[in-house]
């Protein structure tokens, strides 16, 4: 849809509220008006590769200095992406520093697909290392461990919105980890689905309950007790995912969203994705959108009266500053 920019000299900023207003005073709604149409679809470039400062084996990390997105991606094509002990450290690593770097805005976890290899986002626990003493060892750990649920515990509590960009299976832990992530884009190619039962596996933390949240009951049951295997289009429509994009519109449509996440406030965002996760998360959940609200406050003439009537010795005149 073309849009009126009325007198304007030069493309407008696509980050402003004004971007695709039109001029008429009489011209009718139309949901273009948010001008997400206007946001460029280029493919995003990772010009930056941290995966050698890192020793990452198992996953790779880029970012993209232009588009203020870090880029976390499993790297074990040759097994379907499925993860050990040590691929989930290296995307721990990858996360907590895209985390702290003031110049992320977004971050993008997916997968490296060769040709060689049947396309995967995660296939999700490596079999191979799985332990009968009640985790996964590959000789990283002290004692088996399911280290996963740490990895979703901070993903919860990241405070940037992290985007899964699936093609290919996304099945098992892999499946766990697309949900936990606050948005899912896929490609035609991709299939969902569970595998735990059929395998003598199971999550019945966020892999159960925040299933139950996005599909329903009914459908999250179908997906446990079935391990049926369903398509991008039917994640849309069932709330798994939200978007199905052809196959080379993929990368172009993902630095769309994060082109479009970046131009938003960064505070909104975080307070909105820990308000969204207190449902769930009890206790630990309000803590963190408290923390938002605290980091807020700090900034806030009131709290900065505080701090400084502490370090002066004198009684704080809290009302002088509303």
């Amino acid at each position: 849809m073309s849009m009126n920019y009325g007198l304007q000299c030069s493309p407008p900023d696509v980050a402003s509220m004004s971007a695709a207003r039109n001029p008429s005073k009489t011209a009718p709604p139309t949901p273009q008006r948010d001008g997400f149409d206007l946001i460029s679809r280029e493919p995003i470039v990772w010009d930056v590769d941290l995966s050698p400062k890192h020793n990452f084996t198992d996953i790779t990390y880029h970012l993209s200095k232009a588009d203020q997105a870090a880029r976390i991606s499993f790297n074990r094509p040759e097994i379907l992406n499925a993860f050990r002990p040590k691929t989930i450290r290296e995307i721990q690593a990858a996360l907590t520093d895209a985390t702290e770097d003031p110049n992320v805005a977004v971050i993008i976890l997916t997968s490296n697909t060769v040709a060689e290899y049947t396309p995967a986002f995660c296939a999700g626990g490596d079999q191979t290392v799985r332990s009968a003493d009640g985790g996964y060892q590959d000789a990283t750990e002290k004692v088996p461990a399911l280290r996963v649920l740490d990895l979703q515990v901070q993903m919860r509590r990241c405070p940037k919105p992290i985007m899964a960009v699936v093609r290919g299976y996304c099945v098992g832990g892999g499946h766990i980890l697309h949900m936990v992530s606050d948005l899912t884009l896929c490609s035609e190619s991709a299939v969902f689905g569970q595998t735990g039962p059929r395998m003598g596996s199971f999550d019945a933390g966020y892999g159960s309950v925040h299933a139950a949240d996005l599909m329903g009951q009914k459908r999250a049951r179908e997906l446990w007790f079935l391990c049926r295997f369903y398509s991008g289009h039917q994640a849309v429509q069932w709330g798994l995912a939200n978007a199905c994009f052809p196959d080379a519109d993929l990368d172009g449509r993902t630095g769309q969203w994060v082109r479009r996440m970046v131009m938003n406030s960064p505070t909104a965002i975080a307070c909105c994705k820990a308000a969204l996760n207190a449902g769930q998360d009890g206790a630990a959940g309000i803590a963190q959108m408290g923390g938002e609200l605290t980091r807020l406050f700090y900034q806030s003439a009131e709290g900065q009266e505080g701090r400084q009537a502490f370090l002066e010795k004198r009684a704080p005149k809290f009302r002088s500053k509303l």
